[in-house]
């Protein structure tokens, strides 16, 4: 029977060193999958500050394109203004021409003309002095047909409020041109955010996925431990009541010796031989006095 017990007890010391173990294993499994966790909600906070970047930037972005749209049309009112200005302008120096009996636009024109061909076409000294005459006297003409119309009070107005409205459609155009780069800029910054927010997300995907497979492999790992400790447990009970049985035993033989050496000195008692303090002792305890 202490063989049995020998050999329960080592089995179970062997179970308790697989446990201890398996026990040591789980805990660092457990310590990865915390770890993994520090990392993912790390992550997770990154991808929140910047999706809040990205709202920011995109507010931005919509609220520069709704002021690009509202400037573009304001220009847009200044440039079909300018273009009535221009066109009421040309009406009025055509009326103006044709009562002067002149056309100040054709006297431009064929100035131009004239002057092109002097400086691209060869000619002789004297055909050249006879061109510069004529472009001299055609200045003369554009001149003095200017100043009789910047001398008209109604053209004179609406060639004022020409560069009125040119000036406020430039200015307007350059207030579209610098709205729509800061709009632009803020997209750029947004997407940018988003490319990095892309990035984060697939990293938190990937943590998880290694804090999954290790939570399952602690889980499995933990399973093995239990089962090792029920083993023991199951071994301790096999081990004390084996040693419970072997005690019985043990004073089931001490009885049965008891009972054996007081059966003979009873017998040798009622042999009347005597019998000795050691004798008298055994009865007792054997319950027969």
């Amino acid at each position: 029977m202490s063989e049995a017990i020998d050999k329960l007890t080592k089995e179970k010391d062997e179970f308790q060193k697989k446990a201890n173990e398996l026990k040591e294993e789980r805990n660092k499994l457990h310590e990865r999958s915390k770890k993994l966790s520090q990392d993912r909600d790390g992550l997770n906070s990154s991808i929140r500050e910047i999706r809040n970047k990205i709202s920011e930037h995109k507010k931005k972005r919509d609220e520069l394109n709704e002021r690009v749209r509202h400037t573009k049309e304001q220009r847009n009112k200044l440039n079909k203004t300018y273009s009535e200005i221009k066109k009421q302008i040309s009406e009025l120096e055509k009326e103006r021409f044709s009562s002067a009996g002149g056309n100040l636009n054709a006297l431009r024109k064929q100035l131009r003309t004239l002057e092109t061909e002097q400086m691209t076409q060869p000619m002789s000294p004297q055909k050249e002095k006879k061109l510069i005459e004529v472009i001299s006297g055609l200045h003369a003409q554009v001149k003095e047909q200017e100043d009789k119309l910047n001398k008209d009070p109604k053209l004179k107005k609406a060639l004022e409020e020409e560069k009125i409205v040119k000036q406020k459609a430039e200015k307007q155009h350059d207030s579209v041109e610098k709205l729509a780069t800061r709009a632009q800029e803020e997209h750029e910054s947004m997407m940018n955010l988003v490319k990095q927010l892309d990035n984060l997300i697939k990293k938190v995907n990937s943590v998880q996925e290694k804090i999954v497979v290790t939570k399952i492999e602690a889980d499995k790992v933990h399973k093995g431990f239990i089962d090792c400790v029920d083993k023991i447990h199951e071994f301790e009970r096999t081990i004390t009541s084996t040693n419970e049985k072997k005690r019985k035993a043990k004073k089931e033989e001490e009885v049965t010796t008891v009972h054996k050496e007081a059966d003979e000195i009873f017998e040798k008692f009622k042999r009347g031989e005597k019998l000795s303090t050691e004798d008298f002792m055994a009865l007792q305890k054997a319950g027969l006095i």
